[in-house]
């Protein structure tokens, strides 16, 4: 069983619109979002045509999987020149692993002038772990990134 400190526990009954699979994973990202930009979840993703998907994790990160279409724009080193083709009215989701790097690249972009960017509520772990297919340059893969040791516990398929 998962141990979770008293503070933790007390977010339990914390509801968002946005949902993950696990409820200890929606406790920490509960605890580690700040929700400046507006959240999509898996879910609503998986039930129509993708929108530009924008990969806010490490070139290396990318390289091992990456959600079908999307395009790497890192985060460490990020510019949002790196989008100055997307229209600032396209519709954008930013994902990295769990939503974190994400959020403030899709907060840079906001700042930017881009008006329909949403970040992805539990990041690619979130993606994976609903079942849906990840790629790398050679086609379709299982293979995930997990950032680290400790935040691979997260990801529960692939």
């Amino acid at each position: 069983m998962l141990f979770l400190p008293v503070a933790l526990i007390c977010l339990i009954g914390r509801s968002t619109a946005q949902s993950v699979r696990s409820p200890e994973f929606d406790i920490l990202l509960s605890t580690l979002l700040d929700r400046n930009a507006p959240l999509v979840d898996v879910d609503e993703l998986s039930e129509r045509e993708l929108p530009i998907m924008l990969d806010a994790r490490e070139r290396s990160e990318y390289a091992v999987s990456h959600i079908p279409g999307a395009v790497w724009v890192g985060f460490d080193d990020f510019d949002p020149g790196r989008v100055k083709h997307i229209s600032k009215d396209d519709e954008i989701v930013v994902y990295c692993s769990v939503g974190y790097r994400s959020e403030k690249v899709a907060d840079r972009l906001r700042m930017a002038g881009y008006r329909n960017v949403r970040n992805l509520y539990g990041g690619i772990f979130e993606w994976v772990n609903a079942g849906l297919p990840v790629m790398d340059r050679n086609g379709p893969t299982r293979n995930i990134h997990g950032y680290d040791r400790v935040w691979s516990f997260w990801i529960t398929q692939g």
